[in-house]
């Protein structure tokens, strides 16, 4: 089971552009594939502050997430300063052995600058119903994706960018 989004990012990423007239990817051109993997924080506690952490189910969450991207090889981690973005990029942050890098959400320079600082890795970005659509939507090109439900905590956003251009997919888990 843990190898199992492993091994379906790699097939994704090898048949990129099948059905839209572009030619199939060889494995030399995906070393140069930058892969952002994006997440809403997984489901907060709701104790009356501004900042809360995570729920039973919400750590949970964050530990399966781990597990998933575990064998991705994710070189960083990014959350916005908020506990409960920060707890749900933990787990896997700590199996890689990194630090959970804070970025502001406001920052419109934040998707240009995690490509250029980057370049074929694989990062996590945890972030908030209306700012991982928003990013998404940056790291395209396109106005596609919008905000995401409020009890939507299991949509996962794979971009992939390859030579300036992004495609996205969407995974639930």
């Amino acid at each position: 089971m843990r190898y199992q989004f492993a091994n379906l990012l790699l097939v994704a990423l090898l048949v990129y552009g099948c059905g839209t007239g572009k030619p199939q990817l060889s494995a030399e051109d995906l070393t140069g594939t930058t892969t952002i993997i994006l997440v809403r924080h997984a489901e907060k506690a709701d104790d009356g502050t501004s900042n809360p952490g995570l729920t039973p189910l919400g750590q949970a969450r964050a530990q399966r997430l781990a597990a998933m991207l575990a064998p991705t090889g994710v070189n960083a981690v990014y959350s916005t300063p908020y506990q409960r973005t920060r707890l749900t990029g933990l787990p896997l942050a700590e199996l890689e052995t990194l630090q959970v890098t804070e970025y502001d959400p406001r920052d419109q320079n934040f998707p240009q600058q995690l490509l250029a600082e980057h370049v074929g890795e694989t990062v996590l970005v945890v972030g908030h119903s209306n700012t991982i659509p928003m990013l998404v939507n940056a790291l395209t090109g396109t106005t596609r994706y919008e905000q995401l439900d409020e009890m939507e905590y299991d949509k996962l956003f794979v971009v992939n960018v390859i030579g300036g251009a992004g495609r996205a997919m969407v995974f639930s888990y």
